[in-house]
């Protein structure tokens, strides 16, 4: 009895996974998981854990693994953060969780979790985030049966929802929105930031439901600062035990005291009550709006104290600096409780624009700041005192109404917001000694709900999700531009008069490396981009104005020197930086920089501290393509010149010829300077493509399907998956790679001993020092559609399993939906009447697929059997998965 009670105890669980005792609302909110509640929302005050969310989670999960109830359970948290978050702390809180399990007293739990596994590995709980060290790392995609925390912002998870992944090839966008859009609980945090994403997925959920999806997608609303007029959940989450709660107490009630000054030149007025505090040894926030303002008065400060005691936060700065910033920077670790990092002497200012407002868990001791809506001042003073323990002091700029208006006879809707939020703060309790008003998290509960809503932030115009538009986004196999089918991005935040259009920046050796036409052709800038996206620490954001403004000062000393411009599909056009700049002043739509990337040269500089700076010539580091790591420091990827340095444990994806097009060479061309031989590896499991490629040794193609067979049956026991899709897959995963079984294949893995006679000469996988070549466009799959259906066990399954065993052989790597291009739907080695018939079937096939499992549905049906051939293609048995490797495959599935 007594050891079912330690089972069941979820305090001591929260207190021995996390080393905090639970507050009341955090039980609460478990019991809830523990009955199955739905609970759409979750308002909770800053500063009282609402990341604990994920700790709750795991630990219910656990709870209905034990009770035999976790059917119906998510595997996988998705946790969504603002898109103007710089620092993901809750990274770090998935990380200590993880390394929690392995506590003794929580053995019960880990136990619980290990036994969803489809294989035994060691990793409990798979963390993938937005950047950092776990990037995008597939260990979530990996075997979907374990559980999986995802983090990441609007634009990373939103898109790959919407079947449109930023930064995915056509081939995974698939998989990553099937295994997002089912079995997953997906939190949103501080969601009144982001109305339009709100709606979005609200959307999502509710088509799921009409739809009757195969699995469920739940939506949660995780806010301090809800757009909510009130209720049953607003009203029945945070108790009065946990008013009554001594820390709960001392945080709402942490005193904050903030006074209001009316001044013209805003950035000026900061740089006077900043300075204040030059002795006093604290640490001292800065909001603006404004990155010109913020520039300003960081500058201003460095010259009143060290410049070592000032520092930037913005959401301009290149995702490689946030992260430094974030972990090594010592002035941010005077801001962040317990920090490991170094910590800055003396008083130091944190200057930030709205980047530092949401998902940075920091606590200053005094703030300055301009004015904002409400809900973005709420955020701010969330930054000062955040725990209670001392006495902060706010001080509020704003300029009056009639100096910001001179052009507009009517003040727009942000400046409306901007009144009513300072005739709120004005009708907060005074404090006597100063007139200050009191802005703790308990006075500003006291404002009405009516009064809040029309002192937020304007919603944007939110740009209804039809069923239209879900079908085209899905349509991931039609690469072209479609109509009818937009760029997500409206979708993901709407469409407001007071947001300026943003552009991507970064910078890439291969842009001036591929730089003439035969090369170009040779080597498409869309397929380096699929064999080595873009990650997100190679990415800064900044306002297309100004990006295009610092472009033209670049283009000035580099004017031949070419760029690539992306578009949200992955499409590339190439232009000398010349023209590009000519053509955006001419407001060609056809190079319109807003919601696009622009790749540079590293030759063409204009980088600054991680920011865009046109005039900058310094030569900072900036392509930074290499160093995406993992947890453990280790490169993922590499670009080399010497073969002979290849980098151990990493697999060979593609080799360019830079002087393809160059017919002599001189004699000096063995010199460093004339490389010519451009050597591209991924780390296995690491990799950017679906997995199918990383197995460690080569593989026969009988063992190989053997082996997915055997997976896609663990799989889908672990999944409580039903039949008939249960068998389907299976099938599926047996019969997904028989296409192989062709010579030209074989010849472009490099396998030169291929005998179609003899089986243990047919390889699915390549090995050691079978270098893969490109001879065609051949597509496995396909070939593998024609051979399974003269198979007699085939030919006996049901009408309805045969279309959806087909469909999942044809689109296990992205294709098929809804079709395989022209130049693919063939297979010279078979009967070509076969081919054509199979390819006309193909779309008619996806189409009834999805109608009967839904968009996301039939996605996450496809995803397993690629999951299954990811699991065969790591490992030859499921015995030796998890040895360490010292021979990894350089081949690929191709």
């Amino acid at each position: 009895m007594d050891e079912m009670v330690l089972d069941f105890n979820f305090s001591k669980e929260f207190y021995w996974l996390t080393g905090h005792r639970p507050f009341p609302w955090q039980e609460k909110l478990f019991n809830e998981f523990l009955m199955r509640k739905d609970r759409k929302s979750c308002p909770v005050p800053t500063g009282l854990g609402k990341t604990s969310i994920m700790a709750i989670w795991l630990i219910a999960l656990a709870h209905h693994v034990r009770s035999g109830t976790v059917a119906d359970f998510p595997r996988r948290l998705a946790y969504v953060v603002n898109r103007r978050t710089v620092v993901d702390q809750s990274t770090d809180e998935a990380g200590r969780l993880r390394e929690s399990l392995a506590k003794p007293e929580l053995l019960h739990i880990a136990d619980a979790l290990r036994s969803l596994q489809t294989r035994n590995n060691p990793v409990l709980v798979s963390i993938s985030t937005l950047r950092g060290q776990f990037a995008d790392n597939a260990e979530w995609r990996d075997d979907p049966a374990r559980p999986a925390i995802i983090i990441g912002t609007v634009d990373m998870i939103g898109s790959r929802l919407l079947f449109s992944g930023y930064g995915c090839g056509f081939k995974s966008r698939p998989l990553h929105a099937g295994f997002l859009g089912q079995d997953t609980l997906l939190v949103h945090d501080e969601a009144h930031l982001e109305p339009a994403f709100q709606t979005l997925v609200s959307s999502i959920e509710k088509e799921q439901e009409r739809c009757h999806e195969f699995m469920k997608f739940s939506v949660m609303e995780l806010t301090a600062t809800s757009r909510s007029s009130g209720s049953n959940d607003d009203d029945s989450l945070l108790t009065e035990e946990d008013r009554r709660h001594a820390e709960v107490q001392k945080r709402i009630e942490a005193k904050k005291w903030l006074l209001c000054h009316q001044e013209d030149k805003i950035a000026d007025k900061v740089i006077q009550l900043a300075k204040e505090y030059k002795d006093s040894g604290k640490a001292i926030l800065v909001f603006l709006r404004l990155i010109d303002d913020v520039k300003k008065v960081a500058d201003a400060l460095s010259k009143t104290v060290s410049a070592d005691n000032v520092e930037m936060l913005t959401g301009t700065l290149r995702g490689w600096e946030r992260d430094k910033l974030a972990k090594m920077n010592a002035v941010f670790a005077r801001f962040v409780r317990n920090s490991e990092a170094i910590r800055q002497q003396g008083t130091v200012y944190l200057v930030c624009t709205s980047a530092g407002e949401v998902g940075v868990n920091i606590s200053a001791d005094h703030l300055v700041c301009d004015l904002t809506p409400l809900d973005s001042m709420i955020q701010r003073f969330g930054r000062v005192n955040r725990f209670g323990d001392g006495d902060a002091k706010i001080d509020i700029v704003y300029r009056k109404l009639d100096a910001e208006s001179k052009k507009s006879s009517k003040p727009s809707s942000y400046d409306q917001a901007c009144v009513q939020t300072l005739s709120l703060l004005g009708q907060l309790q005074k404090r006597e000694d100063d007139m200050r008003f009191d802005a703790s998290p308990a006075a500003l509960a006291t404002i009405p709900a009516a009064d809040r809503q029309a002192a937020f932030t304007p919603p944007p115009v939110i740009l209804p999700a039809t069923d239209i538009l879900f079908d085209a986004w899905a349509l991931t196999s039609v690469r072209q531009k479609l109509p009818g089918r937009p760029p997500v991005a409206d979708w993901l935040h709407g469409i407001a008069e007071w947001e300026l259009p943003v552009t991507y920046v970064a910078w890439r050796e291969e842009v001036s490396r591929i730089n003439t036409p035969v090369l170009l052709e040779t080597y498409p800038p869309e397929d380096l981009l699929e064999d080595y996206p873009l990650k997100p620490h190679e990415l800064l954001r900044d306002q297309t104005k100004r990006v295009f403004d610092e472009l033209e000062k670049i283009a000035k000393r580099h004017t031949d020197q070419a760029a690539w411009l992306i578009d949200s599909d992955g499409k590339v056009e190439v232009f000398s930086l010349t023209k590009l700049v000519e053509r955006n002043k001419l407001k060609q739509p056809l190079v319109n920089l807003a919601d696009r990337t622009v790749l540079l040269p590293p030759v063409a500089r204009g980088l600054n501290k991680g920011m865009l700076d046109g005039n900058e010539t310094t030569d900072e580091r900036h392509d930074i393509a290499d160093e995406w790591t993992d947890e453990k420091n280790n490169p993922r990827r590499r670009r080399v010149w010497n073969a002979q340095d290849k980098p151990k444990g990493m697999r060979l994806v593609r080799t360019i010829d830079v002087k393809l097009d160059v017919e002599t060479e001189s004699d000096d061309e063995a010199d460093m300077s004339s490389r010519r031989y451009w050597h591209w590896y991924v780390r296995p499991r690491s990799a950017d493509d679906d997995g199918s490629r990383t197995a460690r040794v080569k593989q026969e193609l009988s063992v190989h399907l053997q082996s997915a067979e055997d997976f896609a049956g663990k799989l889908v026991t672990k999944l409580n998956l039903k039949e008939p899709e249960a068998s389907a897959v299976i099938f599926a995963a047996h019969w997904h790679d028989p296409g192989k079984d062709r010579l030209t294949w074989q010849r472009s893995i490099g396998n030169h001993g291929y005998n179609p006679d003899d089986p243990r000469s047919i390889l699915a996988k390549s090995g050691i020092g079978m270098k893969p070549l490109s001879l065609s466009n051949y597509r496995h799959e396909f070939g593998s559609l024609i051979d399974v259906t003269s198979q007699p066990e085939f030919l006996a399954l049901a009408p309805d399993v045969k279309d959806l065993v087909l469909h999942l052989i044809a689109a296990h790597h992205g294709r098929a939906r809804p079709h395989f291009s022209d130049q693919e739907a063939f297979d010279l080695e078979r009967a070509e009447e076969s081919a054509s018939r199979i390819a006309c079937e193909v779309p008619r096939r996806f189409a009834l697929l999805q109608r009967k499992y839904g968009r996301w549905g039939l996605a996450y049906l496809e995803s397993l059997v690629r999951a299954a051939d990811i699991m065969a293609s790591q490992t030859g048995n499921d015995a030796d998965f998890d040895r360490p490797s010292e021979t990894p495959m350089q081949g690929g599935d191709l």
